[in-house]
């Protein structure tokens, strides 16, 4: 019986994680409590909400429940904790790399505008690096609900803002909605400012969504992206490009992508050299962190260890992290692995 190694001991990065949806569920329950907030039903449950997004209604309740839970962050304290609390989930689950995924403009009404939301998270991610030991740098992500122009305005902001900690640009939200090519002139800023491009695409649509993020937004990574699984064809280009897919499993089925863990085509992109960086996504409302994304390639897709571990590389090679700090959590793989 081979000795079954803990996945939480796994060094690892985490790639796709959004803002918001980071929360501890027990933190979002005292923050409504503090500013007397009502949450939905669905987020005082004590369990995961039942999600569906693969219909315009689903998409439309989750949204709405994402922005309940954001409506409880009003002051640069509760952004701290959120901040800090993320960093302790991740490092207990062996992330020793975080790129926090955040749109500032839904905070900076609260904050006092743009530039004050954008320093008090900056300020926030490096006081819960500091206190944490988990390097952490962030990604300003525009929505793709919202006017085009606005996102070249946070391309710019990011860019601006590119030596403090910001690492990328995304764009999220519905991809059902707005064209990926609406938005290259963000992308194009934030390019030509050194960010990495990490748009969303290849969840709620097929693999058109996908090919759209590399041929109008000349992405690096792709949030997401595993409906490539359906293209053969793409799934070439991709790893002929090494472009890195930011899986996450447990938000796959949860937002109905797939009906079960064993449905999410890990094995296909896997096997077809497609690096991929396991992700949580939105744990307040997928109910599992990072190590649970491993443990589901473990138990519903057999992922052998040594599997598992090139995962985590796959993981670690696709940050934005230091090349030093990348070789120091490669050897912790290889470590975790032939220890």
């Amino acid at each position: 019986m081979e000795h079954v190694r803990d996945l939480t001991l796994l060094p690892k990065a985490h790639l796709h994680l959004h803002f918001t949806g980071s929360m501890r569920p027990s933190t979002l329950l005292e923050l409504a409590d503090k500013y007397g907030v009502r949450l939905p039903d669905a987020l005082t449950a004590g369990e995961p909400p039942k999600l569906r997004a693969t219909d315009e209604r689903g998409w439309f309740r989750f949204q709405r429940l994402y922005d309940a839970a954001r409506s409880c962050l009003r002051e640069p304290d509760d952004i701290r904790r959120l901040v800090r609390e993320a960093a302790e989930e991740d490092v207990r689950d062996g992330s020793g790399w975080l790129e926090i995924q955040v749109d500032p403009t839904s905070y900076a009404p609260l904050l006092g505008g743009m530039i004050p939301a954008v320093e008090i998270i900056l300020d926030a991610v490096d006081a819960a690096s500091r206190e944490t030991g988990l390097g952490m740098r962030v990604l300003i992500a525009a929505n793709r609900m919202k006017h085009p122009l606005d996102a070249r305005t946070l391309a710019r902001l990011a860019v601006r803002y590119a030596d403090r900690g910001i690492v990328g640009f995304g764009l999220s939200n519905d991809e059902r909605r707005g064209m990926a090519r609406d938005f290259d002139r963000a992308f194009a800023i934030a390019r030509e400012g050194g960010l990495l491009a990490a748009p969303h695409g290849g969840e709620l649509t097929g693999p058109a969504s996908v090919r759209d993020c590399l041929d109008d937004l000349h992405a690096a990574r792709i949030g997401h992206g595993v409906r490539a699984a359906e293209d053969p064809r793409l799934l070439k280009r991709l790893a002929d490009r090494q472009i890195t897919c930011e899986v996450c499993p447990a938000s796959n089925v949860a937002l109905g992508v797939y009906e079960r863990p064993e449905d999410v085509p890990l094995r296909t992109l896997f096997e077809a050299g497609v690096p991929m960086a396991l992700g949580a996504d939105d744990p307040l409302l997928f109910g599992s962190r990072l190590a649970a994304q491993y443990e589901i390639a473990r138990r519903h897709h057999a992922f052998t260890d040594a599997e598992l571990a090139e995962l985590a590389r796959q993981s670690v090679r696709g940050s934005a992290a230091p090349d030093e700090v990348k070789a120091k959590l490669l050897d912790g793989i290889d470590h975790w692995l032939n220890g």
